[in-house]
């Protein structure tokens, strides 16, 4: 059986999509800069002078390239639901079907569950090509089940990237066998690297078949955490750093972490925010404390910006999310529809698809460079936020009362790029649009000054321009950030010549009870 799913390194559709990789590369839009020697990741399509061997890992990977994230999938398994520590906001929830953040699952799958559920899902959404392990607890402390899955996955479907997501208590103890299962790709969730923060963020940790509290629990989780993440580099392991921003726990600190962490080879950092809903039962939520407001959080992330690579498009998926980052296809594959299904592991259809992606990636990015070019030399200071309604493929595609979130970019005479993204309750409600989110989807993106959908009806346009929100639909499935360009050119030129005032935008709302599909 292994010997039927081993890839064609010689196939056509593989030696096309290699070429189409290596134009993306040519694009010169994702590498180092500066004396930093970060790597640029953000918001183009592939490096400057980023190494091979790291381009491999990251031209597809969803989560550690933003401009791949349009075009791939992902898929987490949820098997892994024992964890090794207390995060005072966190509450792992099974068999729930009605939140969309980490430690959330419908299901709770074996290794061989899994296995199936992986082949399943990526022979019916062939851009999906990652597969993650992210709990709903934490990996490490189910290295069994763990590693099993691994296991399984890299026997019947070897072209899929393997992933994992650890606290780090548990992580030096086990980089060997992550290596040795050639898993590129780890994010290690680090929240401080000071044990007075952490006393304030951890309640417990089980180590050494005891649990231990306050500082000492903390230092010890500290420690750990930054040596699993030595340990990992030095294997050419890349490694994602995600850090949860709690203000007044660890907002300010954060900037120590992404020194720190950085000093250590981490290759990308994600700054996310607090969920802290009190309906979630965390012990932050139900004590009151807030998460940060989106203007808060995209000044720490842009402070930060300099000392390393920023993930801004992280979407806090839960531990059974499927699909592109930003929708979740897992009900589509409950275990008991995977395990009726006859699945047929194509490898080869599914190259000779991912070629066509190139192909949309590739006229994306040439679309953006020659809009970009009409910019030249245009000189101004001024700064402006967008969102966009979106599927997808890096196009303006959705309908603005479909949007269950929106994407947001900073536009500049440096061009389009992607600062985050809004999640929203949906105003379109089988017909009518509801006015109560309506509201809230204004609150969401109150910082932008305009939105760009596909579609949109008089009512809410006649809202968002009283907010101050200009609601665009002449990009109607276009290119995002060809469009975005063109746009900013126009707005320029209006406050050149009066017709436009630039006014600065008010703050807006990091939505925590967003739409979820069941």
């Amino acid at each position: 059986m292994e010997e039927a799913y081993q890839p064609n390194l010689h196939g056509e559709s593989t030696e096309v999509l290699g070429d189409l990789l290596q134009k993306i590369a040519e694009h010169k839009g994702c590498g180092t800069s500066g004396g930093s020697g970060k790597a640029s990741c953000g918001t183009s399509a592939g490096p400057a002078d980023m190494a091979p061997e790291v381009w491999e890992k990251v031209k597809n990977h969803p989560c550690y390239s933003e401009e791949a994230h349009h075009h791939y999938a992902r898929m987490h398994v949820a098997v892994a639901p024992a964890c090794n520590i207390q995060c005072n906001y966190c509450n792992r929830k099974y068999d729930c079907a009605n939140e969309s953040r980490p430690g959330v699952v419908s299901e709770k799958l074996t290794p061989e569950q899994a296995a199936k559920k992986v082949l399943a899902v990526a022979s019916t959404i062939p851009q999906m090509t990652v597969l993650g392990i992210a709990g709903p607890g934490d990996p490490l402390a189910n290295p069994v089940k763990t590693f099993k899955t691994f296991e399984l996955i890299s026997k019947t479907a070897p072209d899929i990237k393997l992933c994992l997501s650890t606290n780090g208590l548990a992580l030096p103890d086990h980089v060997d066998t992550i290596a040795s299962f050639n898993v590129d790709h780890v994010t290690i969730t680090i929240n401080m690297t000071d044990p007075e923060v952490g006393a304030k963020i951890y309640p417990w940790i089980f180590w050494k078949n005891k649990r231990v509290t306050g500082i000492e629990a903390a230092k010890i989780l500290t420690d750990r955490q930054l040596q699993g993440l030595e340990m990992l580099t030095e294997r050419g392991i890349l490694c994602k750093v995600n850090s949860v921003m709690i203000p007044g726990v660890n907002d300010q600190h954060l900037v120590e972490v992404n020194r720190a962490v950085k000093s250590r080879g981490a290759f990308l950092h994600n700054i996310m925010p607090l969920i802290s809903a009190p309906e979630h039962g965390t012990v932050f939520g139900l004590n009151g404390q807030r998460g940060p407001s989106a203007q808060e959080l995209k000044a720490l992330q842009d402070s930060c910006e300099g000392e390393m690579n920023m993930m801004r498009h992280c979407r806090q998926c839960r531990a059974d999310a499927v699909g592109l980052l930003g929708e979740d296809r897992s009900a589509e594959f409950t275990t008991d529809k995977i395990m009726e299904m006859e699945v047929n592991y194509d490898l080869e259809s599914r190259k000779a698809y991912q070629t066509k992606v190139e192909e949309e990636r590739i006229a994306k990015v040439e679309a953006k460079n020659a809009e970009l070019e009409t910019l030249a030399g245009a000189a101004s200071d001024i700064k402006i936020l967008i969102a966009v309604a979106t599927k997808g493929s890096g196009r303006v595609n959705e309908h603005f009362g479909h949007a269950k979130e929106f994407q947001v970019y900073e536009l500049s005479t440096k061009g389009a790029k992607f600062v985050g993204h809004r999640r929203v309750d949906l105003y379109c409600q089988g017909g009518y649009g509801e006015e109560d989110a309506l509201e809230t989807v204004i609150r969401a993106i109150n910082d932008c000054a305009a939105v760009f959908v596909a579609k949109i009806g008089g009512c809410p346009k006649d809202s968002l321009r009283a907010a101050g929100i200009d609601p665009v639909d002449q990009y109607a499935f276009e290119f995002i950030e060809q469009s975005a360009i063109s746009y900013f050119k126009d707005y320029l030129a209006k406050v050149n010549s009066g017709e436009v005032q630039h006014v600065e935008r008010g703050d807006a709302d990091i939505r925590q009870g967003a739409f979820v599909p069941v």
